[in-house]
């Protein structure tokens, strides 16, 4: 699947002002991507010289920093709705403050609602979890996939602001994985644990027990960043 920068403009928003870029696919999905501090490939590039240029000058290494990025699925429920059966909207927000504080990063904020398997299907196992079952058992009951996301999106979007070191803020290995498998190196992974309550501790238990998410047994860990 190939993808393709469509637009950018500038979004201001209560963490901050971002600007957003517009991606898509030959089958016409759109992607987003939030970025601050960072300019597109081209402009980078003339950046890039220009750090280059100051640091010979001053005779002192320089060196530009280290994006925080986020990889986030699209969650209509969590992030525009505030349900408390997930943590993807605390997650979606502190993310967005956490690299407005930090001054250079990205959301790539990816088109795949419910682990991928659109919204009605969500709501469908949403239902079947209500009966007792927990997140993983109720995609399956569906015949669907534990997790049917790709991140082949990724690459395109972090190429198109020239970025190919990143500090990933995850639980989730797989991502980690993915990013480094095709090229990204990964200097660290930064844990996030926000949005914990009595209503998704079972499905934050889930992540960890059955999906391999790295998350603190006690659910005590919160977002670490190492400034």
């Amino acid at each position: 699947m190939s993808y393709q920068f469509i637009t950018s403009a500038k979004l201001p928003t209560r963490h901050g002002e971002f600007d957003i870029h517009v991606f898509e696919n030959e089958d016409g999905q759109e992607h987003v991507m939030l970025t601050v501090g960072l300019p597109v490939a081209d402009q980078a590039n003339v950046l890039n010289q220009q750090v280059a240029a100051l640091s010979r000058n001053n005779n002192a290494p320089k060196e530009a920093p280290i994006p925080l990025i986020r990889i986030h699925s699209e969650c209509l429920t969590g992030d525009a709705f505030s349900s408390l059966k997930c943590d993807c909207g605390p997650q979606l927000n502190t993310a967005m403050q956490a690299i407005q504080e930090t001054g250079c990063g990205a959301i790539l904020y990816l088109r795949q609602e419910g682990r991928g398997i659109g919204l009605t299907n969500k709501i469908r196992a949403y239902a079947l979890q209500d009966q007792g079952h927990d997140t993983l058992d109720a995609n399956l009951m569906l015949g669907l996939p534990a997790d049917a996301r790709v991140y082949d999106m990724c690459g395109p979007m972090l190429a198109h602001v020239g970025v190919d070191s990143v500090r990933l803020i995850t639980n989730n290995p797989d991502k980690v994985a993915y990013l480094t498998e095709h090229g990204i190196n990964v200097v660290e992974r930064v844990p996030l644990l926000v949005g914990v309550n009595d209503m998704n501790a079972d499905y934050l238990a889930t992540k960890r027990d059955r999906m391999g998410h790295l998350l603190d047994k006690d659910f005590n860990t919160a977002l670490h960043l190492n400034k």
